[in-house]
């Protein structure tokens, strides 16, 4: 039988092949391909056809195609991580918010909370803006937020906690009642340098900024072009691990190149636990 993970990923793909965000031109170049590199053209074609990708008039906008990618991405998480309660049990939100930039989504749950005061700040004292620029500045694609818990829920199988301990616990909801951010996820559908750098720098934003223990940071892509992938996923100390959406299909469309630099990169990211499936996100999320 099939596993829920694997009926999941699967359902992730025909979401992609469905709404076109994955589609083949008349030529057969892939929607997430760079048409003026060879390699990446190839690549992205294996991947396509064997999700069964359709060929179409016209690709769809780049905005859309971004905005469709982190719904699917949103969809997936939403679907797969609240099953694995035996791992990682609590109450869980799964929020896409990267259509929503007017807001300062992140502001609102912990351990952010302190930086809707320091924008409103910032907003009223040019001074403090020209010091602080946007370093503060977090915009995040997809948040995964966990409740906190009743002491009725802790205490569930012994007394742990009472009134003259954990006091400020904000995983306690009788200390505080916002949601607090287990996990940040980027959703990049193709990677350029331009976004790469964006993903890094927020990631380090997100590190600088908390009041409390650090969130995963994890980004998924679609980029079919190891170079590329490498750009974001080499490294560490910003961004935890990179997830591509097709991660054994990348790897089968570039040992069909037989380009040594592009098999022997791709594999120094795998082994070297930089980037991994998008079917491993949820399990990853659980530690």
């Amino acid at each position: 039988m099939t596993s829920a993970l694997t009926a999941a990923r699967n359902n992730f793909h025909k979401n992609l092949v469905d709404k076109q965000t994955l589609s083949l031109s008349p030529d057969d170049v892939a929607s997430n391909a760079d048409s003026s590199q060879r390699t990446s053209v190839s690549i992205a074609l294996s991947v396509a056809k064997d999700l069964s990708a359709q060929t179409i008039p016209k690709k769809l906008t780049g905005q859309r195609v971004g905005k469709q990618f982190e719904e699917a991405v949103q969809g997936f998480l939403a679907e797969t991580f609240p099953l694995f309660q035996s791992l990682r049990p609590g109450g869980w939100v799964i929020e896409n918010v990267g259509g929503s930039r007017v807001e300062y989504q992140i502001a609102k749950y912990e351990p952010y909370s302190h930086l809707a005061d320091l924008a409103s700040a910032i907003e009223n004292d040019r001074n403090l803006a020209s010091v602080l620029g946007n370093s503060y500045e977090i915009s995040p694609d997809i948040l995964m937020l966990r409740k906190p818990e009743t002491d009725e829920i802790i205490n569930r199988d012994r007394d742990l906690v009472d009134a003259q301990s954990g006091q400020y616990a904000v995983i306690r909801k009788i200390n505080q009642e916002r949601p607090i951010v287990h996990a940040i996820v980027s959703c990049k559908w193709t990677l350029r340098s331009d976004r790469a750098q964006n993903a890094r720098s927020e990631a380090l934003n997100v590190i600088r900024n908390r009041k409390g223990r650090t969130p995963h940071i994890a980004v998924v892509t679609g980029e079919p072009s190891p170079s590329r992938l490498a750009s974001l996923a080499l490294g560490t100390g910003d961004i935890d691990t990179v997830y591509h959406f097709a991660l054994p299909e990348l790897i089968k469309a570039v040992d069909g190149t037989a380009n040594d630099e592009a098999i022997s990169m791709l594999s120094t990211l795998v082994i070297g636990k930089r980037l991994r499936d998008i079917s491993d996100l949820p399990l990853d999320l659980a530690i």
